[in-house]
């Protein structure tokens, strides 16, 4: 009984409860606005998930702006019907989508050799793509789905291009790395002999372990990339409650609960997507005001364990030998 209380029942109500938190301060809240970004013209940009909710967002935004963007996603239909929405509104828009299956390291694979053919540069990668509170069950590789898609494919997509987006950017206009988490890492926890949730599953404890495990690897690239003098930048955004279709597996009642409140608590689509779009634009954050944690259209602090330095080195090293990385 005690056993299913904590790993069950307890991460169920920290969430929700955490949940009721942020909806709380969303509400009272002045909700962020993006300011004016400059032109993006002649930038390649990847968004995973950019078929729709916030990545969708992100898109259409930097497609307006005269970036070259690419969506990565399972869905085709789904990424080629925002394609069609984007160009009917910006008719000179410069998207396209590629099959990215971020539960399959082989399509993974496949997604950076056939982007590397192309020779295109890249100045953006936001690894926006995301899974939360899905039933049980394991990735193509055989890694728990949330620690498997949320983290881990955004971890092996962004070494694969590691290379690409150094050689992308310059001292006055770095590449950038921004990493869609959540304010729900703050209750998650690393356990580096149960990575893969084996020993108690629970999806609430599995996403908000993802979601900190995103931050971890989000702080300690950063910081490597600064040591090593390389033109990118790493961060990690939290763009709040939003309306999207990430809440799909909630508890049945809650659920009906957030789809009836959604429109009058929580962040649209557009206004979540808005401080992962300054994240990633902003010439304000070029050199030493790059990284962080970013929520709200500002730089936040956040819980000790993301700042654990030999925590981010562990995971970061568990990762490597996980996906078969030198």
């Amino acid at each position: 009984m005690w056993s299913y209380i904590q790993s069950y029942l307890l991460p169920a109500v920290k969430l929700y409860l955490l949940g009721l938190e942020v909806l709380l301060v969303q509400l009272f809240s002045k909700t962020s606005r993006l300011p004016v970004m400059p032109r993006q013209d002649g930038k390649v940009a990847i968004v995973t998930g950019g078929g729709r909710g916030i990545g969708y967002e992100v898109v259409r935004h930097m497609a307006r702006l005269g970036a070259h963007v690419i969506i990565g996603g399972r869905d085709e239909q789904e990424g080629l019907a925002a394609i069609r929405r984007i160009c009917e509104e910006f008719k000179e828009a410069k998207v396209e989508f590629k099959k990215l299956d971020l539960a399959s390291s082989q399509s993974v694979h496949q997604f950076v050799e056939s982007f590397k053919k192309r020779d295109l540069p890249l100045n953006i990668l936001v690894n926006n793509a995301g899974v939360m509170l899905v039933p049980e069950g394991r990735t193509e590789d055989g890694f728990e789905q949330h620690f498997g898609v949320n983290y881990l494919g955004h971890f092996l997509l962004t070494r694969l291009l590691l290379d690409t987006l150094k050689n992308s950017g310059t001292s006055s206009d770095s590449s950038r790395v921004v990493n869609v988490s959540s304010s729900a890492h703050r209750i998650g926890e690393i356990r580096l002999n149960d990575l893969n949730s084996c020993q108690f599953y629970s999806a609430y404890r599995a996403y908000c372990d993802s979601k900190l495990a995103q931050l971890l690897f989000s702080s300690h690239l950063h910081r490597e990339l600064q040591g090593g003098g390389f033109p990118v930048s790493s961060c990690a955004v939290d763009p709040g409650m939003v309306d999207t279709a990430l809440y799909r597996h909630l508890w049945t009642p809650l659920r009906l609960a957030q789809s009836a409140l959604a429109r009058l608590l929580f962040r649209t689509p557009a206004e979540g997507a808005a401080t992962v779009l300054y994240a990633a634009l902003s010439p304000a954050l070029e050199g030493e005001c790059g990284g962080g944690y970013w929520a709200n259209g500002h730089r936040e602090m956040t819980t000790s364990s993301t700042f654990d330095l030999q925590l981010q080195l562990s995971l970061w090293e568990a990762s490597r030998r996980l996906l078969v990385l030198q």
